[in-house]
């Protein structure tokens, strides 16, 4: 069962990887870039400030916490553990996968913490926000940041879902956890 999907993963990853063009290389690397989406966190911790005022540490202080457990989890844990090699890593690979600026990323890639700590985010602030019927797009930018990472070569699909779920899984727990908190020691 497992080399069943093993396999299934690596012939998702090809058909995705081989979808590339050169007007989308810089597209997708900047997408995957951390840093620029700096303005965009910003954004969001600004929002949380205004609405929240006071409390707005809580939520803050969650979500940092969410992205940091979901990120441990995987990049602390998972890949070492598990040592899958990154499609651009892999020896079997050599040749195949499209690769964009030479950006290979660390050795292995099982689980995709960008996917992790995007869903994780996303997760929070739509359980935050729900009221706002386009807070759902928070997923969409999830979607698209962990598909990126599929693009450029450095994750299989297997690894974005399984870091998605676990980012989820924290966004949620996270956000719980911030609500108790608010309810038991924050009187309005």
């Amino acid at each position: 069962m497992i080399e069943y999907l093993i396999k299934l993963d690596k012939s998702l990853f090809f058909f995705l990887n081989g979808l590339h063009s050169s007007w989308m290389d810089p597209i997708m690397f900047w997408i995957s870039d951390k840093k620029i989406w700096i303005p965009f966190y910003l954004f969001l911790a600004g929002w949380i400030i205004k609405t929240f005022n006071k409390k707005s540490i809580i939520y803050l202080l969650a979500i940092g916490l969410a992205i940091t457990i979901t990120d441990q989890v995987i990049s602390g844990f998972m890949k070492g553990f598990f040592e899958r090699f990154r499609p651009s890593r892999d020896p079997e690979n050599e040749g195949l996968v499209h690769i964009v600026n030479g950006y290979t990323g660390g050795k292995y890639g099982f689980a995709s913490s960008h996917s992790g700590n995007a869903f994780a985010l996303a997760m929070f602030i739509y359980l935050t926000f729900r009221e706002y019927k386009w807070v759902w797009l928070m997923f969409l930018w999830a979607a698209i940041v962990a598909y990126s990472r599929v693009y450029l070569g450095v994750h299989y699909p297997g690894d974005i879902l399984v870091g998605g779920i676990i980012g989820l899984i924290f966004g949620k727990l996270c956000h719980i956890l911030a609500e108790k908190v608010l309810a038991k020691y924050w009187a309005d």
